[in-house]
């Protein structure tokens, strides 16, 4: 299944939906270094009880997320980019990298080697951009719908 994979997440309560978002669809989240701290109430309410679910690894570098996700294909998600997330054809072990809540991508990740490509999430002008958990479930479900939504009940 997809790897949901979010680059120093800022905001508790995204990452606990997103866990449970993993245990609701097989995702696997990986998290780089988070700054806040991992049994925070606000990440624990949000996940509610989808913690024991959800297949969660923590990382304590970006390389040390690619060294147990690589080989595979990394797609960042920034509103900067051209192609849009419906333009891929997702496989099983594609990694979805998303940065976080107030900045995005940083430029040196953005431009590391392993990044197969940039998406983007369409959206109106105006917004900076888009809730961090809510991308997640938009891109993560795009690849499962193309996989026929595999092991869903």
């Amino acid at each position: 299944m997809t790897r949901i994979l979010f680059f120093e997440p800022r905001i508790a309560g995204n990452t606990g939906n997103t866990i449970r978002l993993a245990a609701g669809t097989g995702a696997e989240l990986h998290i780089v270094n988070p700054l806040f701290d991992f049994e925070d109430a606000k990440l624990r309410r949000a996940g509610l009880d989808y913690h024991d679910m959800a297949v969660v690894h923590l990382h304590d570098s970006f390389e040390a997320a690619l060294s147990a996700l690589l080989p595979a294909r990394v797609f960042a998600f920034t509103a900067h980019a051209t192609t849009t997330y419906t333009d891929v054809a997702y496989q099983a072990s594609d990694v979805l990298l998303f940065g976080p809540e107030p900045t995005g991508l940083p430029g040196e990740i953005l431009e590391h080697s392993a990044i197969t490509d940039a998406l983007r999430i369409p959206m109106l002008p105006g917004p900076r951009s888009m809730n961090l958990a809510n991308c997640a479930a938009i891109a993560s479900y795009e690849a499962w719908r193309q996989s026929g939504f595999i092991g869903s009940a």
